[in-house]
């Protein structure tokens, strides 16, 4: 029997009487069948019937996206030796590391005989039967401007850099290009995250796109179970593992004093030159309790401040959280550390003299509400005047959970990660400067 139809009959089989045929199988035919995917995927990391368009993969970390997506683009070059392949990620490192040579890549999915070439100096990947793969960074989304290809797996589209709409501009430019063979298809694997890219494509939806969700727990056969059940533990129903764990799409709190889509307005990569650096502290009740919240932000040179670090640290004793701040004052050399000091100034000012912080410090008093001395620094960022240097997803769950006028909303009992950073920007962009007087002598 031609292997190609003992291993679809492999397919109809239940699992006693799989094992049972796979007994009889010599070394070639066992080690095609190792890499034959219809038979150890799940139903959901299998393309979909029907006249799609775009596949879009939303589900929660360890779900097997990548090896979907690996598997997706390897069915496509065996069947068709005309496609030409466009593999999309947040940049060409994370490209090559994931998508090409990750445990779940390309090249580990394809069976030895038919696998791949990849030619890194001219960012390809070509099969033996002629089809072809090329590599492209979504934080260059000009690259993408006239090649034509037939096909795109494009990975972590919610992680693709949003600073100057880099992600949209991106995945418009491959869909202009996205005009060989008849039937054009892309297919998107992320972890969701609420970022202008992903809603517009879930907002827009039509026959044309299908969408699969899953989360952790979906894989939990292929997962250490050691990994599972700690990772759950730690992050339980947090809006944290809501996201990451289950897949799910977090949408903005209503009357919320940040938006997601506002925080990712102001993402960017690397932090400019900063002529100040500041550490917002706010020091937990007890360490039995909330979390001692450590934000590092710094002012550059045309008064734009920068989110660096979220040092935060959970449970921890005064001990502990002073010499995390001290920490992340080194690290970052600061210039100076806010803390608020209505827990007991005293102590808070003692903890953080003995973990050997000798920088100025300066104790601020909360007089209003979190929600209130957070809506100035709010402001400021619907001016444009603060960036992300990076992702800071649980102080960002903490903003997003700030109410204007109402009670927080966010994960935890408190935001503490969310008011050292108004601390911190308090300090930087909003407090009293000295005026230039002229001294009568």
């Amino acid at each position: 029997m031609a292997l190609s139809k003992h291993l679809a009959i492999l397919d109809t089989l239940d699992p006693v009487e799989r094992r049972q045929q796979l007994g009889t199988l010599n070394e070639l035919e066992r080690e095609e069948v190792e890499t034959h995917w219809k038979l150890w995927a799940r139903p959901e990391q299998l393309a979909p019937e029907g006249d799609w368009r775009t596949w879009l993969v939303m589900a929660g970390r360890g779900f097997g996206k990548t090896r979907a997506g690996a598997e997706w683009v390897r069915a496509v070059a065996d069947a068709e030796p005309e496609a030409r392949i466009a593999l999309i990620g947040a940049t060409l490192p994370e490209v090559r590391a994931v998508m090409i040579e990750g445990e779940s890549g390309l090249l580990s999915v394809c069976p030895v005989r038919r696998r791949p070439v990849f030619e890194p100096s001219l960012r390809r990947i070509v099969w033996p039967n002629g089809a072809q793969a090329l590599l492209y960074s979504a934080a260059e989304p000009e690259t993408l401007r006239g090649p034509q290809h037939s096909h795109a797996w494009c990975d972590e589209i919610a992680k693709w850099n949003n600073a100057s709409e880099r992600a949209t501009r991106a995945w418009d430019n491959l869909l202009f290009g996205l005009r060989l063979g008849e039937r054009p298809r892309v297919m998107a694997t992320t972890t969701p995250r609420a970022v202008p890219l992903l809603k517009r494509l879930l907002d827009d939806a039509d026959d044309a796109l299908v969408v699969t969700r899953g989360g952790t727990e979906d894989n939990r056969d292929n997962l250490p179970a050691r990994f599972v059940r700690d990772i759950r533990r730690q992050y339980g129903k947090s809006l944290l593992g809501r996201q990451e764990l289950d897949g799910e799409l977090l949408e903005d709190v209503e009357g919320a004093l940040w938006t997601r889509a506002l925080i990712e307005a102001c993402r960017e990569t690397d932090a400019p030159d900063l002529a100040r650096v500041v550490v917002g502290v706010d020091p937990p009740a007890s360490s039995g309790g909330d979390a001692c919240g450590i934000v590092v932000v710094g002012l550059a040179g045309d008064g734009t401040a920068h989110v660096l670090a979220d040092a935060s640290v959970q449970r921890a004793s005064p001990e502990r959280w002073a010499q995390a701040a001290a920490r992340a004052a080194g690290v970052w050399r600061a210039d100076r550390v806010v803390a608020e000091a209505n827990q007991g100034g005293a102590m808070v000012a003692s903890v953080l003299h003995a973990a050997e912080l000798s920088l100025p410090l300066r104790l601020v008093h909360a007089s209003r509400g979190k929600a209130a001395r957070a809506e100035p620094v709010a402001a400021l960022y619907e001016a444009g005047r603060v960036r992300h240097a990076g992702t800071f997803p649980a102080l960002e769950d903490e903003m997003c959970g700030l109410i204007a006028g109402g009670a927080y909303q966010g994960p935890g009992r408190s935001p503490d990660r969310a008011d050292a950073l108004v601390w911190a920007l308090t300090e930087l962009m909003l407090g009293k400067r000295a005026e230039p007087r002229v001294r009568m002598i």
